[in-house]
């Protein structure tokens, strides 16, 4: 005997949501199943005389949703073993309907035939009630996985299976993610229903404290106009940068291309580093924010001119980092850090097609400040065996290149002591590396350091009625040799 299933959808609500389909196969079932009796046209189908049976004891008996739709399965599919099932949910079988979902995975691999009635959804009953063209854009997210379906403000949003004050305070805390506590926010509930429906308007910060809501409970929240958003998301910042470059934009934001940002670019780069170095969270916040306005402003000066979008940029990145972490996102296993570096510049040198490390030497920017390059450059070299043994080796040749800059210091010939001089940088940033201390990092330390260092000079001068000018090196030395003892006792 061939094993069948027939869903039903039974509307959201009271018997006009019934299609005569529905109607006709409800009243020829030996039995009707229940998801669950408590649906406001249950009392009419009993009226009719006809058996049924809910599962609303599956309800009771485990806490966890998704435990409860699985036993739900489990009991259609060993009902189909002796009888034609005809199962009847909420709505539509296609909308808001977990147990659909899962049934149509688990009949396809046991070749039981299933077949569906459709039911006007809650969502039609919902639009309706509130008088809303969905066609203007709507999404529907389900309050029980809203870690998993983002809202989207750009337009009209329901969520549905608001069960109780619980789910509700889950709700409200991830859409003041998106939202205002002040939006205004529209529940509903037993949508379409005679005599029982509700409507009310609230704003956000008051979803929990509502006392009535219950599985016929929907949330409704009308898309905000862009000048009314309170809290801005991606598509706002890209939208703004194309507003900008648009002819009834800035005049300064229309002039700029991808060379005249450079500068920019670079800036605001720096004062992200500035910000980690202060260990300034708030200002690093901020810092990033600006960075982020330049690859946004250089993604849409390449949409204009037919290149690329941020989407594509977004898509690219993301692509990288799954294709080079086969260790998280394939079949990959490793289990060191060394490793996945080793991996990660094997997985590189591929997707660029090198042929050599030397070609991967000169991918290195050379737009990079030196010490980062040069950084970067003795890195690569040490990955394939080209390094001193340790940090010693490395120091002496910082000692034998000093002395070969000495050697060359009386001569006039510039280009040698240009030379010597930047082989005596390369080593020290070589001692650097080993030590694992980032140069540039380091360099700025102590530039810093000198500012200070020199600010104290300067301000002990003026108490003392001295001016730089007029004091001797030594005694500039010693003041600087007290800012020193400072430091160390402070």
């Amino acid at each position: 005997m061939e094993r069948k299933i027939t869903v039903v959808g039974i509307g959201p609500g009271g018997k006009q949501y019934l299609t005569l389909e529905a109607f006709e196969k409800i009243r020829e079932a030996e039995t009707l199943y229940l998801r669950t009796e408590r649906h406001p046209i249950v009392d009419y189908i009993k009226t009719l005389g006809i058996k049924t049976e809910s599962f609303d004891n599956i309800y009771d008996t485990y806490e966890n949703f998704q435990e409860v739709y699985d036993r739900i399965v489990d009991k259609l599919i060993e009902l189909s073993k002796s009888e034609d099932v005809v199962y009847a949910v909420p709505g539509s079988p296609f909308v808001a309907e977990n147990t659909v979902q899962k049934l149509m995975e688990v009949c396809k691999n046991e070749s039981i035939k299933l077949e569906f009635i459709a039911g006007v959804s809650f969502i039609e009953a919902i639009i309706s009630t509130l008088g809303k063209d969905p066609v203007n854009g709507l999404k529907i997210i389900d309050a029980l996985q809203m870690d998993l379906q983002k809202p989207d403000f750009d337009v009209d949003l329901i969520i549905t299976q608001v069960y109780n004050r619980f789910v509700a305070s889950e709700v409200k805390l991830r859409l003041m993610e998106y939202y205002d506590d002040e939006d205004e926010i529209t529940i509903i509930q037993a949508a379409g229903i005679i005599g029982e429906e509700k409507v009310v308007k609230v704003p956000l910060y008051e979803l929990d404290r509502i006392d009535w809501l219950d599985h016929l409970t929907s949330i409704f929240i009308e898309k905000i106009d862009n000048n009314k958003i309170k809290k801005y998301k991606m598509d706002n910042l890209v939208s703004i940068m194309a507003k900008l470059r648009s002819k009834e934009g800035c005049p300064w934001d229309r002039e700029q291309d991808h060379q005249s940002l450079k500068p920019y670019l670079i800036e605001e780069s720096y004062e992200v580093l500035e910000a980690l170095e202060d260990d300034n969270m708030e200002l690093l916040e901020e810092e990033l924010g600006d960075l982020l306005l330049q690859i946004v402003f250089h993604s849409q000066i390449a949409r204009e001119n037919g290149y690329f979008n941020i989407s594509n940029v977004i898509e690219g990145i993301c692509s990288k980092l799954i294709s080079r972490h086969p260790h998280v996102f394939g079949e990959l296993d490793v289990d060191s850090s060394e490793k996945v570096e080793v991996n990660w510049e094997a997985i590189k040198r591929k997707e660029k097609e090198e042929k050599s490390h030397t070609e991967s030497l000169m991918r290195i920017p050379k737009q990079l400040p030196a010490l980062m390059r040069s950084y970067k450059v003795q890195g690569k070299a040490a990955k394939v065996g080209f390094d001193w043994e340790d940090v010693y080796g490395a120091l002496e040749k910082v000692t034998e290149e000093l002395k070969e800059l000495t050697d060359v210091l009386d001569s006039d010939n510039k280009d040698a002591i240009n030379e010597e001089l930047g082989d005596l940088l390369f080593a020290v940033v070589n001692v650097a590396r080993f030590l694992e201390v980032r140069p540039e990092l380091a360099l700025n330390r102590t530039i810093e350091k000198f500012i200070m260092r020199f600010k104290f000079i300067e301000e002990t001068a003026e108490k003392n009625s001295q001016k730089l000018e007029q004091m001797t090196l030594e005694e500039m030395d010693n003041l600087w040799n007290l800012a020193k003892k400072i430091e160390k006792e402070t």
